[in-house]
């Protein structure tokens, strides 16, 4: 089935830098990758790495051991998922500022000096420095800082011929034909090989809890297009990319679990050279799910693939829990008109009111209270505590908290203050120090 896709290595990114999933759930999710049909890994440790000697201190507080490690290559092997490890450095990583050290204005200040030449130096010495150490191997380069540079710097650098350019583009409305002009252009430059790299997750929005899988359907099904406007084998293959976090300083995007559905279809699109009636059905048959579009939330209809209860909790909590707590506090009637922001202030009520409010308000909280201890629960099987404490505040308090405030000043309100303690006879309070 393979043969009839342009991309021979389809690459399923795990970024390792927020909520990286524990070995035990790597060992149920790596089989159905394979199934799904991706080949390969493109593992971004990050600070999931044990690092030793001056590194040590990059790593996180549940970074994986070194043997945990080697349990993870293993099952890579096992799976027939060849693994490329990803470590960011001249790509994506601050490139934004360069030029703006002190020692870069220097030289940038020397004739016939420029940013792109500081870049392409940097890159050259990088890359060489890897091929001296391990000839056998290329380095691959995120393309962001090559596709504007002048085809006579890029191609005089020396760069083509030490590394191969990652061409990404995660947007739903992909430039095809811009994309083969700078395939084209790469060529000349002297890039023997190319890869692209899409998205099916972490790409349309930094606190998004669930895919759209049609905006990650549309963004194959157009690098398709590109793959197949030029010869055949033109791109060595796909990196289906799916952030964690935009940037180490951001929140969490959707977790590996929600965005299954997602890369399952992406990949079956790319085998079938489109999302067609079979490739839907091979979706829904390897995840146990009855109907992609419909992705039902409740959890009898969310499947029966590696955290399959994550997503079908994961979707309850993003599509309702904000909105149901919004509709109580902005749209009941009787906390809109006798128990206002005004009322709660000053702590007035109308007695029978509190019957009108606080019966709802306390069954809204148990039903969500209920489902966030399971989800918790699922959560902390397939994730680090500190991943599972950073979703639950994210996604879950703020509304959680918004409903206890309520009943607590309800609480407060219905219950009569207490007497003023007696003053001592004889002595005038007032007077008291």
């Amino acid at each position: 089935m393979s043969g009839s896709t342009p991309f021979k290595m389809r690459l399923v990114h795990l970024d390792l830098k927020g909520a990286p999933p524990k070995v035990s759930y790597l060992s149920e999710i790596f089989p159905l990758f394979r199934a799904l049909g991706a080949n390969g890994l493109l593992i971004e440790y990050e600070d999931m790495f044990p690092y030793e000697g001056p590194l040590r201190l990059l790593r996180a507080k549940y970074a994986y051991s070194p043997s945990e490690i080697k349990e993870i290559l293993h099952l890579a092997g096992l799976n027939e998922l060849e693994v490329i490890p990803l470590v960011q450095t001249f790509g994506h990583m601050e490139v934004y500022y360069l030029g703006e050290g002190e020692a870069s204005r220097r030289w940038l200040q020397q004739e016939q000096n420029s940013t792109g030449k500081l870049c392409l130096s940097h890159m050259r010495a990088v890359a060489s420095h890897v091929q001296n150490r391990r000839p056998s191997v290329t380095p691959l380069v995120w393309d962001d800082m090559l596709r504007d540079l002048p085809e006579d710097q890029l191609a005089a650098s020396g760069v083509p011929q030490l590394v191969e350019p990652v061409l990404w583009d995660y947007a739903a409305d992909l430039d095809v034909h811009g994309k083969v002009l700078l395939m084209q252009k790469y060529w000349r430059c002297g890039f023997p090989r190319l890869w692209a790299a899409s998205a099916f997750k972490g790409a349309t929005g930094p606190s998004q809890a669930v895919p759209p899988i049609k905006h990650h359907l549309r963004n194959h099904v157009q690098w398709l297009q590109v793959a197949g406007s030029r010869p055949t084998d033109s791109l060595q293959g796909i990196i289906l990319t799916g952030w964690q976090r935009y940037d180490h300083f951001s929140v969490l995007c959707e977790l590996l679990p929600a965005g299954v559905p997602s890369l399952a279809a992406c990949l079956q699109l790319l085998l079938h050279g489109g999302f067609d009636g079979d490739a839907k059905a091979k979706v829904e048959n390897l995840l146990g799910i009855s109907n992609l579009e419909m992705m039902d939330p409740v959890r009898e209809g969310a499947g029966s693939f590696p955290g399959s209860n994550i997503l079908a909790l994961v979707t309850q909590v993003s599509l309702h829990l904000r909105s149901s707590v919004d509709a109580l506090l902005e749209g009941n009637t009787y906390v809109t008109g006798w128990f206002s922001p005004y009322h709660r202030r000053r702590k007035l009520i109308h007695p029978v009111m509190v019957q009108h409010i606080q019966p709802a308000a306390l069954s809204l909280l148990a039903q969500w209270s209920t489902l966030v201890r399971e989800l918790e629960v699922a959560l902390q099987l397939a994730f680090y505590p500190d991943a599972v404490e950073e979703w639950l505040e994210e996604n879950v308090h703020p509304s959680l908290q918004r409903l206890q405030a309520l009943l607590q000043d309800l609480s407060e309100v219905a219950t009569p203050p207490p007497p003023p303690p007696p003053t001592s006879p004889g002595r005038d309070t007032a007077q008291d120090p």
